[in-house]
């Protein structure tokens, strides 16, 4: 597919705007249910200790902090919601992204909980599939809530920029 700047500034904002929604969600869950949420530092350690050839902690808590992790797993959070963003685009097309569909969006969505299963989680020393955590069952039912969420997100903020930009 050829990515056009139309695409390009679709692509980002609906991966934006989807991350977005599922931050909303985790504030929600913290603040009136006292439901414990991802913390980006954790993230931005991870990937800081990657320049050191290490991609799997046991467990991130206890290997040494990096400077900016937070920043760096804000940042990190938020470039893959803009490139999966682009890749529903580069999967379902510019007609997909001027006239989107509620479907294509919620499989994406539901598909890229693949990542944090298989390559965050281990990474942060939880297991494959958050099989090391006290609780795998309802890691794994929040991470799949989460990313169904992201690929709501992802239809709404398409449908919305389709609705202001309809060409």
């Amino acid at each position: 597919m050829n990515f056009t700047p139309e695409l390009l500034l679709r692509g980002a904002a609906i991966g934006i705007g989807a991350t977005v929604l599922i931050d909303l969600w985790a504030l929600l869950q913290r603040r009136a249910f006292s439901v414990p949420t991802l913390d980006w530092a954790l993230v931005g350690r991870w990937i800081g200790h990657f320049r050191h050839g290490r991609f799997v902690h046991a467990p991130i808590g206890a290997s040494a902090p990096v400077r900016g992790e937070r920043a760096l797993g804000w940042l990190a959070h938020y470039a893959i919601g803009v490139a999966f963003g682009a890749a529903l685009l580069a999967l379902c097309g510019a007609a997909w992204a001027r006239q989107p569909t509620l479907w294509p969006a919620l499989a994406f969505g539901l598909a890229t909980v693949a990542f944090p299963f298989l390559l965050m989680q281990p990474g942060l020393g939880a297991g494959l599939a958050a099989a090391k955590t006290p609780k795998p069952w309802l890691a794994r039912r929040r991470s799949l809530i989460t990313h169904g969420l992201f690929g709501l997100g992802l239809y709404l903020c398409a449908w919305l920029l389709a609705a202001l930009m309809p060409r």
